[in-house]
């Protein structure tokens, strides 16, 4: 019985306690239906071809454009879940052009420019 009351009370302890928001001081805080894209990317016509497209996409499905301006994104979803990426220096054009889609219901999706719109039409739909 003393084992099944301290098993409550720390259940109710851990239960009722806030929770703790991670210090965004150093990361660029994203909280909106938007894709992410590197302000200065590295110019390649085949890449570009294939980014444009997705861009233009995800354009026409109500994702707003968001340029990083920190290395350390922070994606917050709807529920309180935080997210938190560090983008390392590219080292192509392809690695420049990268793309993250999130919206505030799911986790951020990073694009492989490889695969074209299908992967995006999906994640879009909340599958």
């Amino acid at each position: 019985m003393r084992y099944l009351f301290i098993a409550s009370a720390l259940l109710a302890l851990s239960c009722n306690q806030a929770r703790e928001r991670t210090d965004t001081t150093n990361y660029q805080v994203i909280t909106e239906k938007c894709y992410v894209l590197r302000q200065h990317p590295i110019q390649d016509s085949a890449v570009n071809v294939k980014k444009d497209s997705i861009v233009q996409f995800l354009n026409g499905r109500g994702f707003a454009a968001k340029f990083i301006e920190k290395d350390s994104l922070m994606f917050r979803r709807a529920n309180g879940l935080q997210v938190e990426i560090i983008l390392p220096d590219a080292q192509s054009a392809w690695e420049s052009n990268a793309i993250i889609v999130f919206d505030p219901q799911q986790n951020p999706f990073f694009v492989n420019l490889h695969k074209g719109t299908a992967q995006v039409e999906h994640y879009a739909e909340g599958k």
